[in-house]
């Protein structure tokens, strides 16, 4: 009679368990692209909050539709004024909630996207100008496609032309009303916005950081250098790409009335003039 033993069979311990997915979590939190997605969204939420109030007036700035006296213009401060007058201070964030939608995944997207694609092809070496536009560019068309139904919900948001309660609720009201094809609306004008601005940004501010002298960067005075560098580089990256948010916005609020992103060129070019493409262009930081 042959006898089982039970000595040599394995004894999995709770704790072992546990300790091991503990390891195992902790070793993919450490992963450089799932931090660039968290530090992402980080910074993608605080920038949302903090900017909120600046983009609601531009895209207010954006869908201003002629019908005023000659002669008169609304600038940035009043329709800021116009917005807190009438929708209260509170109004300044309206739309905040889509913001937060759309950016904190889709900048952790962009950022997770970016990093991939820099140790995939400039793992040994520093990329040149345009290698970085390109860089920028393929990151930012992954997001922009990702999230752009939710951007279509923030800029109909941010109008002040629908009166939507949720981000869902909205989502539904769009497809019930212009079918799921609306959430698509101006994927042409945002492509031509988005990828330029994050290849012109990434190109402007590695080649501005560069430019800074050697005491600068391995100083105290690091994060001071980088945050200006980063502001010139938005800057002028948002001063190439406005023309097409001007478009982006209208097709986005207007589908209906804008089969085609030339429809909207037109239309902005006959109600405004040339100006009319740069309309909202104070709220560049935004």
């Amino acid at each position: 009679m042959i006898k089982r033993s039970t000595d040599s069979a394995p004894c999995i311990h709770p704790e072992s368990t546990s300790a091991s997915i503990h390891k195992q979590m902790e070793l993919a939190m450490t992963h450089p692209a799932l931090k660039a997605f968290v530090c992402g969204s980080l910074s993608g939420t605080c920038s949302t909050l903090l900017f909120q109030p600046l983009d609601l007036v531009k895209t207010r700035l954006q869908t201003l539709q002629k019908g005023r006296s000659p002669g008169s213009r609304v600038g940035m401060v009043t329709m800021f004024l116009s917005v807190v007058r009438t929708e209260k201070l509170q109004g300044l964030w309206k739309g905040v909630s889509p913001s937060f939608a759309r950016c904190i995944p889709g900048v952790g997207i962009y950022f997770s996207t970016f990093y991939s694609l820099k140790q995939h092809f400039f793992l040994e070496r520093a990329p040149s100008a345009w290698e970085a536009v390109l860089l920028g560019a393929g990151a930012r068309t992954v997001a922009g496609v990702c999230m752009l139904p939710v951007t279509v919900i923030k800029t109909r948001f941010e109008s002040g032309r629908y009166n939507y309660s949720t981000v869902l609720g909205a989502l539904r009201s769009v497809c019930n009303c212009a079918g799921p094809r609306a959430l698509f609306s101006g994927l042409t004008a945002t492509l031509l916005r988005d990828a330029p601005f994050s290849g012109i940004y990434v190109m402007f501010y590695t080649q501005t950081k560069r430019a800074l002298p050697p005491e600068v960067t391995s100083s105290l005075y690091a994060p001071l250098g980088n945050f200006g560098c980063g502001v010139l580089a938005g800057v002028l990256a948002s001063v190439v790409t406005q023309p097409a948010d001007v478009v982006k916005t209208h097709v986005q609020v207007s589908p209906a009335q804008y089969k085609r992103t030339r429809d909207a060129v037109r239309f902005i070019y006959a109600e405004h003039g040339f100006s009319g493409f740069f309309r909202g262009g104070a709220s560049l930081l935004a």
